[in-house]
């Protein structure tokens, strides 16, 4: 095939990945931009939705580590068809009378399918691009969760007061229905496979997992990808209504509001993944231009968490909500990067669906901890209050740590001096 060829079609498969990206978060963000009419219909408390919330990810980590290793011997392509199936398929019954049980169902089973939905789709496309030209495709795999969070959610919101939540989500479960038929006829394996000999940087065609996953870079990039996807969490789940109940803003202006922070990302995040890679193309290490540049962007953002409760005004908190929900969005994309970068590629999608899993355990904790306080507090504003302040320090820990963590370079240089395994072409099919 020629280059120019394989060029063409890897960014048609960076497309569909982003809109699978897409529907895959906006199958999250729905119950949050319900949240108002889901626990009126129910009778739910706080805390009640809070679990909702949390259930979604009771098996999103398990399975992003189980499928993790599945894709190091079975194509992406049929993987990626499995889990929108499940997606589309999930949503469909919560067009019929819904109780407590089976929205509980909805989420467990729909974690299920989504856990291991980004870092499947980054080896899919890790396929198709070198390791220097990754932060770029990654950052835009990684913004369909931005549009599918924020760009659409005006128009899931519409559903919902014109029509119904029901609507809403068995909109999503056509949609879901839709992205497999064209993916099926679209979606190929790349050609940087582990089946064609490609190694890591390492060198290796195999490094032990207990060096793999206590490695500085992997260790780094998943307390800051913790600390990062705790915000993501709150921001699907609890912060439409925060700015309901909390800032006092409208139902049909918490629809626009959400939205900001996806702008900002369409934005920044491919705009940081570019300043990435063009830092790494000019000699800077994966350290400075991947986890230092990525940590900043995640301690920004618990910064303005932190500072969000306690500004006033009309345009003040709507700015610092567009920038603290997005900023920090970058380590998904640079973190995923370079944990692919010390890891042979026979390996790669089970240390992606690892990384993906045990950052994403902030999901669980998240929505109900953020329930437990608004529930505790003197009223509910001052609960959403401290429940992000509490937040924002979290953040800020998470980014401080993962400032002095990560280093690709020197876990590269270990591995090597531990003895790691002659590079070999490798036998497994990714």
């Amino acid at each position: 095939m020629a280059s120019a060829t394989v060029d063409r079609h890897a960014w048609a498969i960076v497309a569909m990945l982003f809109l699978f990206m897409l529907i895959n978060f906006a199958d999250k963000a729905v119950l949050g931009l319900s949240a108002g009419p889901i626990i009126e219909e129910l009778k739910l408390t706080h805390t009640q939705f809070g679990q909702v919330g949390s259930s979604f990810f009771i098996f999103f980590s398990i399975s992003a580590i189980l499928v993790g290793f599945v894709v190091n011997r079975i194509k992406t392509k049929w993987v990626l068809v499995v889990m929108a199936l499940i997606w589309a398929v999930v949503q469909l019954p919560m067009l019929l009378v819904v109780g407590l049980p089976m929205l509980m169902a909805n989420r467990i089973i729909l974690g299920a399918g989504e856990g291991p939905a980004y870092p499947v789709a980054l080896h899919a496309i890790f396929k198709w691009f070198a390791n220097e030209r990754r932060p770029l495709p990654a950052s835009v795999i990684a913004m369909g969760g931005a549009v599918g969070t924020g760009i659409v959610a005006p128009g899931i919101t519409y559903v919902i007061l014109n029509h119904s939540w029901h609507v809403a989500f068995g909109m999503l479960g056509v949609l879901g229905l839709i992205w497999v038929v064209a993916w099926i006829a679209i979606g190929q394996e790349g050609p940087l496979s582990a089946d064609a000999g490609h190694a890591a940087d390492t060198g290796a065609s195999k490094v032990s997992y207990p060096q793999l996953l206590t490695c500085r870079t992997f260790l780094g990039s998943v307390i800051t990808g913790f600390s990062a996807y705790w915000l993501l969490t709150l921001a699907v789940v609890w912060l439409p209504s925060y700015l309901n109940k909390g800032a006092g803003y409208s139902p049909t202006a918490v629809g626009w509001i959400v939205t900001l922070p996806a702008f900002v990302q369409i934005i920044a995040i491919p705009g940081i993944s570019w300043l990435s890679e063009r830092l790494k193309l000019r000699g800077l290490s994966s350290r400075a231009s991947r986890g230092v540049l990525g940590s900043l962007c995640v301690l920004v953002s618990g910064v303005l968490t932190f500072v969000l409760p306690l500004t006033s005004g009309a345009v003040l908190p709507i700015a610092i909500t567009a920038l603290a929900f997005s900023i920090g969005s970058a380590i998904f994309a640079l973190g995923h990067v370079m944990v692919a970068e010390v890891t042979p590629v026979g390996q790669r999608g089970a240390m992606l669906g690892i990384n993906n899993a045990v950052a994403t355990t902030a999901g669980i904790f998240a929505p109900i901890v953020m329930g437990m306080v608004v529930d505790v507090g003197t009223n509910t504003a001052d609960g959403f209050r401290t429940g992000f302040m509490i937040a924002g320090v979290l953040v800020v820990v998470g980014a401080l740590i993962g400032l002095l963590l990560i280093n690709p370079e020197a876990d590269i240089r270990r591995f090597a001096e531990r003895g790691a395994a002659p590079l070999r072409p490798l036998a497994a099919k990714a």
